[in-house]
Formats: structure tokens, C-alpha cells, sequence
């Protein structure tokens, strides 16, 4: 890295940090129903929206209601979605006449946007309509988003809170997620990403006369979209001269901002936040990565303020971010020296392969971590192209559980599950109850923590393990050996940890992709987020014990080393059998051309 590269990485630190105080602080007065400086303009707008939906806000639920409410919600937005995609080609907003998904592609279309994943199996500028995008997808990405910031706000009343049942409304949560965060941030930013290049139009794609004809091989497609293989086992191509593009158009501005803000991911275009009709300048790009970190990274001090210690919340967020640094470290590290294979033919410098050239190896490392630590599927870069280790990084950062710093709401209330863990361990180690925030962590609270923290990571092996044994899946692999292991684990861990991101080189839009990974979806979503409002629910109940000299003090530095480790050996326990037979022999076998 040169004086430039530390220069940007040092600037947008100090700049995320700077935010977090502030925004955290205002989600904790919108959650708890106190003044901001936007309630004289939104307070009539939501008591209205009340009104309509005939919710009493005062009126509060305790943790089974919530999660109902919950389920039912998502439930009636994902079949309105399955069908809008099923009748795409009847609806309007459809200049270039796409016709309607099958009922298999939709159906995982749907989970995945439902979920907060964005998992996208199909070319966004190729087979969605503008209808599609905007009032499927990007409504989506906002209710989606709200969805997982009140679960996390739920279990925060379940700490703050003593001797009650009651976690708060739903429906109050989602609206003022949606209504005082989402949205205004969102108008913000689609303005400044508007006024970067980003388009934002309804106009017909384009297509235009390219200077000099273009020849390639292009690989053929059998008919569930595999590639043909002669009968040695080499890809059938034919060669295609190319004389004209077609330029796609489209309220791009409006979802891209989304996409980020609420770590949904999902590319307007295939190519994703690499696309420069998406992410068109420097600036463009480390505002989308600054929005992406925003609020996950603020809910940690929201959670301080409303424990009624801050210095939790900060204790969280630095575990947070040691980590990011320390995979940002290691991804610009190994993407640097390249591969040996390239240097011993005397071109030395980084690999630069796969990576987005416009914003340099360090803002593309920035990007992918932060993609792909928090629950955010946008990639500025092809990880199939990155390094074996380099590759390890991303699926490590999803493996983890999205906790660095995890989707908005879904992070932190994971990251939490693994606090509660770190001070049960703790608690046993020195033979005194474990207290974590005044409450008593018992079996029902360590019973959900660990169904958090696992559901993900076994849905990963499980069906990892089931589709190297499904030929259709198998066939669907462009790659064999360790980096065919690495495309298909990280599929799965992309969808069960509700990123979305892809390895690439893997054809996911077959049956049995789009099936399995639709209930890796279901399973890794609310799973936890269910559990989490169990353990909520125990935790309200539960009176306030004060501190004392046995209690384990859970706001101090070897808290969180003591923290961070136990998130490395659960994530190694788990993981490092499939990393060491993927990425990492992969890693040992490169110098060997292998």
C-alpha cells in the first residue's frame, strides 16, 4: 500500500467512527419513542400509517407474539413477490417485454429478498423488469432490513428490561425503522449517488455500434443452462463476433443505496457494485462501503445507550472492527504479492485479476470485507479471481456468522449470542453463575445462543455434503478439486449466513441450487432470529442482579479479546476440516500449477 492507499483506508475509518455516535444515538430515541428533530414531520405520517393498519402502539407483545408477527409479516411479503415475479411479463414497467420467472428461480428469488439475503441466481439487468426491481425487490430490501433492526431491538429490551414479558409492538418497530432511518438515509444518499453518475431512468436499454468487432469462444449451454463437455470432459465452445453492446438502463439509484444501507447486496447488475452505472467514482465507492458498515456498526451504541451502558456498546463495536481490520489485513496482504506461478515469468506486482482497477487493490480489499462481513452480498470484485487465501477471507467473514459487522439487526443480535456464550464459558472456568448486563445467563439462554450461532454453519455442511453426491449439482461446477470444494461452500454459506455474494464459477440456477439454497435461506434467517426473541423473552422476565466483585466485567478490553477468541474457535471448531480441504490445499498445490 502506498501513502495514497493509507491516506483513503485511515480517512474512512475516522469518518465511520465519527458517525456512529451520533446516528446510534438517534436509533435509540426513535426506538424508544422519544423527540428527534424529524418527529414534527414523521410523528403525523406515522400515527397515520397506525390508523390505516388498525395498531394500537401502546400496545406491546411479549416474545411469542413478536415472532408471529414477524413470520406472518414475511410470510404475506414473500408470496406477494413469488407472484409479482410469476406475472412479471403481465405488469407494466417493462420496456424491454422480460418474461416471467420460472416457478423454481422465483421462489428463490423471493426467500432470498424476503430474507435479507439477495442471493441472485439470474442476471438482474437481464431477466427483471423495472416493476420488478423497484416494487419487488427494492421494497424488499427496505422491510427486510426493518425486519432484522427490531429483532435486534426486541432482545435489547429483553436485557434492559426486568420482571415483565413485554418486548415492545412489531409493527411499531418495523414502522419506525423503516420510517425514521431507512428512508431518510436512503433519500440522502440515492441524491448523492445520483449526482456521482449513478442512473436513475425508466428509458429502454440501449444499443450502440461498437468501433471494432469483438470475437470470443463462447462457451455452450445445455437446456437447464450447464455447460456442454465433449466426450474428454472439455467445454464445448462457439466462436461469436460481436459487433454492437446493448447498454442497460434503470432507477438504478434508488436500490443501490438500499442495497448498501441495509446490507441487503443484490446488484441492479450482474456485475454488481463493480458496474460503474452503479459505482462510478472513488467517492461513489467508499460512500457505499461507509453505508454499508453504518448502521450496523451504530446499533452497537443504540445497544449501549439502551442498557444504560455505552461502554458496552463500544466494547462490541471494537471487537467488531479489530476483526474487519485484521481481514482487511490479510486480504490486501496476499492479494499484493499475487501468485508465485505469475512472478517466476517475471511479471511481479499484485494479482490484479477479477479486481475493480478504478478504485486500486486497496479500496477493492476494503469492499469485499466489508461486503462480506457484514450480511451485504455487494461485491466490487469476482472472488473466484482472489488468491486461495485470499478467497478465505470473504468465506471465513461469512462463515463467522456475519458479525463484522454483521447485517443491520442480525449482526449485533448475533454478536450478542456470542457475548452471552463467551460469559457462560467464562462463568464455568471460575464455578460462579454467569451475569451478563444484570441477568443470570442460565441453560434456556445458552439453548438459543447456540442455535444462533449454529443453525447457519450446519445447513453449510449438510448440504454442502449433499451436493457433491447430486450429479446435477456437481455438473453445475466450472471447477474441480479444492477450488470446485470452495465455490460450492460458499454458495451455501452465502445463503445461510444471508449474505448473498457469490465465489462465482458455480451455475446456482438449477433445481437443486435454487431449492436447497431456498431453505439454507429460510433456515439461517429465522432460525436465529426466532431464538433470539426466546432468549429475550427469558431475559425480560429476569430480575436485575447488581454487579459485584465476582461479576465478570463485560465492558473492558480482556472481555473482548476473551470474546474475539471464542468467536475464532467456535468459527475453527466448526469450519477449518472444509477450509483446509479447500482453500487452503488449494494454497499448497498453486506453487505447483495445480
Amino acid at each position: 500500500m502506498n501513502s495514497y492507499d493509507w491516506l483513503q483506508i485511515i480517512c474512512f475509518f475516522v469518518v465511520l467512527l465519527a458517525l456512529i455516535k451520533p446516528l446510534g444515538s438517534f436509533m435509540a430515541h426513535v426506538y424508544q419513542g422519544e423527540r428527534t428533530f424529524l418527529s414534527p414531520l414523521l410523528v403525523p405520517c406515522e400515527n397515520l400509517l397506525y390508523r390505516i393498519c388498525g395498531v394500537d402502539k401502546e400496545s406491546e407483545m411479549d416474545w411469542k407474539r413478536y415472532a408471529g408477527a414477524m413470520v406472518l409479516f414475511n410470510l404475506v411479503l414473500f408470496a406477494a413477490l413469488f407472484v409479482m415475479l410469476l406475472t412479471q411479463h403481465l405488469l407494466p414497467l417493462n420496456p424491454q417485454k422480460f418474461p416471467a420467472f420460472t416457478w423454481q428461480l422465483a421462489l428463490n428469488t423471493a426467500i432470498s429478498f424476503v430474507t435479507n439475503t439477495n442471493w441472485q441466481a439470474y442476471s438482474g439487468e437481464s431477466v427483471a423488469s423495472y416493476f420488478t426491481q423497484m416494487v419487488g425487490l427494492t421494497v424488499h430490501n427496505f422491510v427486510s432490513a426493518a425486519t432484522g433492526m427490531a429483532v435486534v431491538i426486541a432482545l435489547i429490551r429483553g436485557f434492559a428490561r426486568r420482571r415483565t414479558s413485554l418486548l415492545g409492538n412489531f409493527w411499531v418497530d418495523m414502522t419506525r425503522g423503516t420510517l425514521y432511518i431507512l428512508l431518510p438515509l436512503s433519500l440522502v444518499g440515492a441524491i448523492f449517488l445520483v449526482s456521482q453518475g449513478v442512473i436513475q431512468n425508466f428509458s429502454a436499454y440501449r444499443t450502440v455500434p461498437l468501433l471494432q468487432a469483438v470475437t470470443y469462444d463462447k462457451p455452450k449451454l445445455d437446456a437447464t443452462g450447464n455447460p456442454l463437455k465433449d466426450a474428454n470432459g472439455n467445454a464445448v465452445t462457439e466462436r461469436i463476433t460481436a459487433k454492437e453492446v446493448t447498454i442497460p438502463m434503470g432507477p438504478v439509484a434508488s436500490q443501490e443505496v438500499i442495497k448498501e444501507l441495509g446490507t441487503n447486496g443484490g446488484g441492479f447488475f450482474n456485475a454488481n457494485s463493480a458496474h460503474p452505472f452503479e459505482n462510478p467514482t472513488p467517492l461513489s465507492h467508499y460512500v457505499e462501503i461507509l453505508l454499508i458498515l453504518l448502521i450496523p456498526g451504530a446499533l452497537t451504541y443504540t445497544f449501549g445507550v439502551m442498557v444504560g451502558n455505552t461502554r458496552q456498546g463500544w466494547t462490541l463495536l471494537g471487537v467488531m472492527l479489530a476483526l474487519l481490520i485484521i481481514s482487511f489485513g490479510v486480504l490486501q496482504g496476499v492479494e499484493s504479492s499475487g501468485n508465485p506461478l505469475v512472478a517466476k515469468l517475471g511479471v511481479q506486482g499484485a494479482n490484479l485479476e477479477g479486481k475493480e482497477v478504478r478504485f486500486g487493490l486497496a479500496g477493492t480489499s476494503l469492499f469485499e470485507v466489508a461486503a462480506t462481513g457484514t450480511s451485504c452480498g455487494a461485491v466490487a470484485a469476482m472472488h473466484d479471481s482472489l488468491t486461495p487465501i485470499g478467497g478465505m477471507v470473504p468465506l471465513g467473514l461469512i462463515l463467522l456468522g456475519e458479525i463484522v459487522f454483521g447485517g443491520v439487526g442480525s449482526g449485533l443480535y448475533t454478536m450478542l449470542a456470542f457475548a452471552v456464550i463467551a460469559v457462560f464459558v467464562s462463568g464455568l472456568m471460575i464455578g460462579r453463575t454467569p451475569e451478563y448486563l444484570g441477568k443470570k445467563i442460565e441453560v434456556r439462554e445458552m439453548w438459543m445462543s447456540i442455535t444462533t450461532i449454529l443453525t447457519a454453519g450446519i445447513m453449510v455442511l449438510v448440504l454442502s455434503g449433499i451436493a457433491f453426491l447430486v450429479p446435477a449439482a456437481v455438473a453445475s461446477m466450472a471447477n474441480p478439486g479444492a477450488h470446485g470444494l470452495s465455490e460450492v461452500i460458499y454458495a451455501f454459506a452465502s445463503m445461510a449466513n444471508n449474505n448473498g455474494s457469490a465465489f462465482a464459477g458455480l451455475n446456482a440456477n438449477v433445481n437443486f441450487y435454487n431449492l436447497a439454497g431456498s431453505l439454507a435461506m429460510i433456515a439461517g434467517r429465522y432460525v436465529p432470529a426466532i431464538a433470539v426473541l426466546a432468549m429475550a423473552g427469558s431475559l425480560a422476565e429476569k430480575k436485575y442482579i447488581p454487579p459485584s466483585l465476582g461479576t465478570l466485567p463485560t465492558d473492558k478490553v480482556p472481555f473482548a479479546l476473551w470474546l474475539s477468541l471464542v468467536i475464532l474457535i467456535v468459527g475453527a471448531l466448526t469450519f477449518f476440516p472444509a477450509l483446509a480441504m479447500g482453500p487452503i490445499v488449494e494454497h499448497l498445490t498453486m506453487p505447483g500449477g495445480n
